[in-house]
């Protein structure tokens, strides 16, 4: 069996090279993979849904992410994979945004999804439609891949933000297949993922309506697995369920809690779960996020929704702490959906400028973190209670306080117009 990387050309330089999980080609029963740069690649799935003969699969790395890899001998050379690449064809991106702030009359709704709820309002308006909305959520084995909901019940796995990365599955194909039906869907996921959408579809369907979050990027599903693992470890149970955005200190304030099978829980602060620490670090975010084509203005899906942080600063009143949304809308389509959930939510008109200033990933990718390589390579050789503590510890407290300290009088000096 020969496997190659999809972007590969025998004279390429500098390349890196993929194994398994397992740090065994072998296991697999293939060759080593040589690919240009990981930030060509951004895991959207597209080129496996497309392939007609099946040679694609989505492999891992030694990083946790998934990459794809082809079987040379079942290959038909079509080219249907690299047509439908967004990162080699990326979509157009055209038309004015234009910003809201909004959260959901229904204050139930409100507190049980991460920010003001004005997704399930969206998701409600599909449903009385007949349509289907395809989302990210949890499944059994708490693998997070990208499913369809035809109802208010199924619907509610979809809410809620999740710091991973989706595995799509099938979830193209079926939206095809439900567009081509005449349904109305209505399809969410991060903007890679709605990029890789349009370009497995190839066509415009009116009856379409694709929905990005602003996103801070993607972390590794192999160190989510081992933080996971850690915590199953302490509480001497499995996992059943994760929220990573509880509300019960706050919206800004928000906790990471894990339910497990012995009626136990874990709940930390966002600023003191380890996760969150190494996410916001932008530690072990794929590279693809780090150089991202669709973290730019105009955005690639019909709607951009967001949490509006600092929307308190120039508009007090429209932040209760129970979770505010930044609305980007950026076609006639998104418009008309926006429009027509409008009874549902509370709306005012923003200024996308403000909003920028503080979520920057709107029109832009993050950094790495300084001490990336590092975090991956002791992850790969030292256990994962070891790399919790030298990677992913909490900020010490006098630290926090005295940064808050040194910021309040920043503020306070500019006021004063001495700086």
């Amino acid at each position: 069996m020969k496997i190659k990387h999809l972007f590969v050309s025998e004279t390429q330089a500098n390349t890196y090279t993929f194994f398994s999980d397992f740090n065994d080609s072998a296991h697999y029963g293939f060759t080593m993979i040589h690919l240009n740069t990981k930030e060509d690649c951004c895991g959207c799935h597209a080129c496996l849904s497309i392939c007609p003969a099946k040679c694609i699969q989505m492999l891992p790395d030694t990083e946790g992410f998934l990459y794809p890899m082809v079987d040379e001998s079942l290959c038909p050379e079509c080219g249907l994979c690299e047509s439908v690449c967004p990162v080699i064809n990326p979509p157009r991106q055209e038309g004015d945004s234009v910003a809201f702030a909004a959260w959901n009359r229904n204050e139930d709704v409100r507190a049980d999804s991460s920010s003001g709820g004005v997704f399930n309002a969206l998701m409600q308006c599909t449903f009385e439609q007949n349509g289907v909305v395809f989302g990210a959520a949890f499944d059994d084995s708490m693998t997070l891949c990208h499913q369809a909901a035809h109802n208010e019940v199924e619907g509610q796995a979809l809410r809620g933000s999740k710091y991973l990365q989706s595995t799509i599955g099938t979830a193209y194909q079926e939206a095809r297949k439900y567009l081509k039906q005449g349904r109305q869907v209505l399809f969410s996921g991060t903007p890679c993922q709605i990029a890789g959408l349009y370009a497995f579809l190839r066509k415009e369907y009116d009856n379409l309506l694709t929905c990005d979050v602003v996103c801070h990027g993607v972390p590794s599903p192999k160190v989510f697995a081992a933080y996971r693992a850690e915590l199953e470890r302490q509480h001497g149970a499995k996992a059943q369920r994760i929220a990573f955005r509880r509300k019960n200190f706050g919206w800004k304030r928000f906790s990471v809690s894990l339910s497990f099978d012995n009626d136990t829980e874990y709940r930390r602060v966002l600023n003191e779960d380890a996760f969150m620490i190494g996410f916001l670090s932008n530690t072990y975010l794929r590279p693809s996020c780090h150089a991202c084509n669709f973290s730019r203005l105009p955005r690639v899906a019909d709607i951009s929704l967001a949490d509006f942080w600092g929307v308190g600063t120039h508009h007090p009143e429209w932040d209760d702490d129970r979770g505010t949304s930044l609305v980007i809308v950026q076609t006639e389509k998104g418009k008309s959906a926006f429009d027509a959930c409008r009874q549902d939510i509370t709306v005012h008109d923003a200024d996308l400028n403000v909003a920028i200033q503080s979520n920057p990933c709107i029109c832009g990718s993050v950094a790495p973190g300084a001490r990336r390589e590092a975090f991956f390579s002791d992850l790969n050789t030292l256990p994962f209670e070891k790399v919790m503590k030298r990677y992913m510890r909490p900020t010490p407290l006098w630290r926090r306080r005295a940064g808050k300290v040194k910021r309040l009088a920043g503020r306070v000096l500019r006021r004063m117009r001495v700086i």
